[in-house]
This record gives C-alpha cells, sequence and structure tokens, in this order.
C-alpha cells in the first residue's frame, strides 16, 4: 500500500510541476526518486537512476531517434521554404474568408498528415488564422481550438499512415505499421473532423447571434504578402506530404513485402526485422521528402544551413522529454505498489483488452500531458500484457495499436499539456478565453471517435 501512495503521489507532483512550466527532462528522474525514496527504497536511488531510468531512456532513443529527428527536420524545412505557407493560402484563395474555420482545419490537417511538426503548423498557420478570422469576423478565441483539431487530432493519431510520433509508438510492441487498421482509423478521423467542425462552427455562430465578432486585439493586422514570404507553386509544396504517405505506403505493402531479409539476420541475429518494418518506412519517407524538398528548392534557400540547424536541435528537446517519461515510468515499474495497479488496470474489461487499454493510454497521457510520453511508459510497462490479452481474445495487434495510439490522442490535452500552453501563447490567448473549445474538439469528440472504434472493431474486428 505505501508503495501505491508512493506513485500516486509522484504522478501527482509530475502533473502539477508540468503545468507550471517545470521541464520534464528534471521533473521525470526527480519524481522517480520521490517514489523510490517514498516507497521505502532511497538506498536503492542511484542503482535505479542508471541501471533502470537510464537503460530506459536510452532504449527508447535508440528505437525513435531517428524518426524525430527527421520529423522535426521536414518541419523546419516546410516553414522556411515557403511551402507550409504556400498550401495554407492556396486553401484560403480556394475556399475564402467565409469559411475561415473549414480553411484552418484542412492547412493544418494537410501539413500534419503530412508530417510536418504540430508546432511548426501552429506558427506558420497563426498569421493566416488572424487575418481569415478577421475578415470573417470570427471571435479570436475560436481560433487556437481550430488549429488544435486540425494538428492534435485526426491527422495525429487515426487516418492510417501518418507519419507523426504517436503512430509510430506502437510499431516496435506490435510488429505492426503506420497503416494499422485503416479502416477504423478513417472512420474514427472523420468522426473527429466533422464533429469538430461542426461544433466550431456551432460556437461560431452563437457568437455572431450574440453580437460578437472578432474582438479588439491590439495590434492584430496582417499582411498576407509577408507571411511566409517565399512563393512556391501549389503542387510542388504539398508534393513532400504526399511522398511522405506514398513512399510509406509503398515500402509498407509492396517493397518489403517481397523482400527477403536473411542477409540482415545473418548480420543482426537478434534483430526482429518484423517489428521494424515500420519505422523503417517511416525513415526512409521522411528522409526522401526532406531531400525532394532540399532539391526542388535549391535556387531558393538563402540560409539553408540554418533551416537545417534548427530543424534538428529542434527534435532534442521532444525526443529526450518523452525519452525521460519512459525512464520514469521504467522506474515505476520496478516497484511493488505497480503490481497492484497494473492487474487493477489490466482487469477493467478482462474480455476485452481494447477498454483497458484506453484507460491505461487516456490516464498515463493525462497525467504526463502528452500523447507520446503516455504512450511510451504505457506500452513500456504494459504492452506485452496486451499483446497477450489481445492474442487470446482474438483481436488482431493493428486493432490495439489503433485503439492505443487515438486513446493516448485524448486526455494528452488537458490544460497541463505543454502543446496546448504553447499554442495559446503563440495566439495570444489565455485558458479562460479558449480551453473550453480546445477541450471540446481534443478530448471529448476524440474520445467518441476511440469509443465508436472499439465498438466497430469488437463486432467486425480490424479492417
Amino acid at each position: 500500500m505505501l508503495s501505491v501512495l508512493a506513485i500516486v503521489v509522484s504522478l501527482l507532483l509530475l502533473m502539477f510541476f508540468a503545468y507550471r512550466g517545470y521541464s520534464v527532462l528534471l521533473l521525470a528522474p526527480l519524481m522517480a526518486a520521490v517514489a523510490v525514496v517514498l516507497s521505502g527504497e532511497g538506498g536503492l536511488m542511484l542503482p535505479i537512476y542508471t541501471e533502470t531510468f537510464m537503460s530506459a531512456l536510452g532504449n527508447y532513443l535508440l528505437k525513435f531517434f531517428p524518426v524525430f529527428l527527421l520529423g522535426a527536420l521536414f518541419g523546419q524545412l516546410m516553414a522556411d521554404s515557403g511551402a507550409a505557407g504556400s498550401i495554407a493560402k492556396y486553401i484560403m484563395r480556394l475556399l475564402g474568408p467565409k469559411h475561415a474555420i473549414l480553411t484552418i482545419i484542412l492547412a493544418c490537417g494537410l501539413l500534419t498528415y503530412g508530417g510536418v511538426s504540430l508546432f511548426v503548423v501552429a506558427f506558420a498557420i497563426f498569421p493566416i488564422s488572424k487575418m481569415l478570422f478577421q475578415e470573417a469576423d470570427i471571435p479570436k478565441r475560436l481560433i487556437p481550438a481550430t488549429i488544435a483539431l486540425g494538428s492534435f487530432t485526426f491527422t495525429m493519431t487515426a487516418l492510417p499512415g501518418t507519419p507523426a510520433i504517436q503512430n509510430a509508438i506502437p510499431i516496435p510492441y506490435y510488429g505492426t505499421n503506420a497503416f494499422a487498421a485503416p479502416g477504423l482509423g478513417i472512420i474514427g478521423g472523420l468522426i473527429m473532423f466533422f464533429g469538430g467542425w461542426f461544433w466550431l462552427n456551432q460556437r461560431a455562430k452563437k457568437a455572431r447571434a450574440a453580437g460578437e465578432g472578432y474582438g479588439d486585439h491590439g495590434n492584430d493586422a496582417v499582411d498576407l504578402h509577408d507571411v511566409n514570404a517565399q512563393h512556391m507553386p501549389f503542387w510542388l509544396a504539398v508534393l513532400p506530404l504526399v511522398l511522405v504517405i506514398g513512399v510509406n505506403a509503398v515500402l509498407t505493402y509492396g517493397v518489403f513485402p517481397n523482400m527477403d531479409f536473411a542477409f540482415v539476420n545473418e548480420k543482426f541475429p537478434n534483430l526482429k526485422v518484423a517489428s521494424q518494418l515500420g519505422l523503417w518506412s517511416i525513415i526512409i519517407s521522411l528522409l526522401v521528402a526532406c531531400t525532394v524538398l532540399v532539391v526542388a528548392r535549391w535556387a531558393h534557400w538563402k540560409h539553408l544551413q540554418t533551416s537545417v540547424n534548427k530543424g534538428v536541435y529542434g527534435s532534442m528537446l521532444p525526443i529526450f522529454n518523452t525519452a525521460s517519461e519512459v525512464g520514469y515510468g521504467a522506474v515505476i515499474a520496478t516497484m511493488a505498489g505497480f503490481a497492484l495497479i497494473r492487474n487493477a488496470v489490466l482487469n477493467v474489461s478482462p474480455n476485452n483488452p481494447l477498454i483497458s487499454e484506453t484507460v491505461a493510454m487516456s490516464t498515463l497521457a493525462g497525467i504526463t500531458g502528452s500523447s507520446s510520453g503516455g504512450l511510451s511508459i504505457a506500452l513500456q510497462t504494459l504492452g506485452k500484457d496486451y499483446l497477450a490479452m489481445a492474442e487470446a481474445h482474438g483481436i488482431s495487434p493493428e486493432l490495439l495499436h489503433r485503439v492505443a495510439v487515438m486513446a493516448a490522442g485524448g486526455f494528452d490535452t488537458l490544460p497541463h499539456c505543454g502543446a496546448i500552453i504553447t499554442l495559446l501563447a503563440i495566439c495570444g490567448l489565455n485558458h479562460r478565453q479558449s480551453y473550453l473549445n480546445i477541450g471540446m474538439v481534443t478530448i471529448v469528440i476524440p474520445l467518441v471517435a476511440v469509443i465508436a472504434v472499439i465498438t466497430l472493431g469488437t463486432m467486425f474486428g480490424s479492417f
């Protein structure tokens, strides 16, 4: 019982200090140490840190560092080349200010589905959002929720093939790929998209009926000509995004299944090739897209070295934050109290591990304020259990993969979430002004989508 209390206290402290803005790089090992001390094992603190915490952190880096690195680099190249702005402006011209909400959702969705970091998207799209919402006289307080819907939901967790790190994390644990349960993912994605769009449109109509417009927010005027000033044809801007998904699909369904990897096993006899193919597909597709983007705009780059360095350095904090959270989870998993917590979670719905998995992913994502962090901790500690339970109940690993990712993409956006705090800062707004709508489109509606996917998956299996 003391060990359980120690775990709960450390989790609450982790959530509290993360909300206050302290770095997870420091919080994760400190809160792991708090749990160890409170459980009465303080004498083992340093061995636990070096052998358990750092070992788990290092293993996570070995698995996912290339995905984080190339994803951040690609996002930076898309922003600095003008591709991100060109795509947003094309959709804006196509739909017009009258459909400002839909324009921003589609622009963010297209960019994030193509592999651009949600933080890069937020910075690139916000100036255009301000101009559109001003022209349509829609309250500025709805901009964060609109960007969040397009960036943090259906393209991050549901749509098949998305190169988001959340979609890559289950691959080595379940032996799946980025296209796991594509039909169910599309259904879940459509629920998030149309549900969120409908909600935001209704809120805009309600505000208009009440006489509320964009509002007075100081010097918010934007000259669209100055936003991502480099001109880039739409077809060329969207080509790298198509390549990310297309190359991934070709490798996953065409190239790798027809290859004989015996020569790989001769060199690396302990390597489970099947569990790595999904990650290899994402790495190659991002590398191809980055190369094409650089070469296609070769004559237009003014500070290519700066863009490359900024993208590379930008990957460091996210990967080490998430790896530190994994290290924290590994320490917690060694404590006696965790066995009680694990059994309680696994027995939430013993006949349907999908429900138990949803509870675990949602809870840990909510506590850490990170979908990738919560997903990583849960799979590090419970992944083998869920895979065994799924096999025992005839549930495919692909369905397990999709439910895990979608569930982790719900409660991760509670108020202490770093991405939400950053988004609000970019928009110059606060929680009181905008969080209700953010929570609706990133928590409530995605939860409905997860329930729908679990129901359909239970009835008809993975498809």
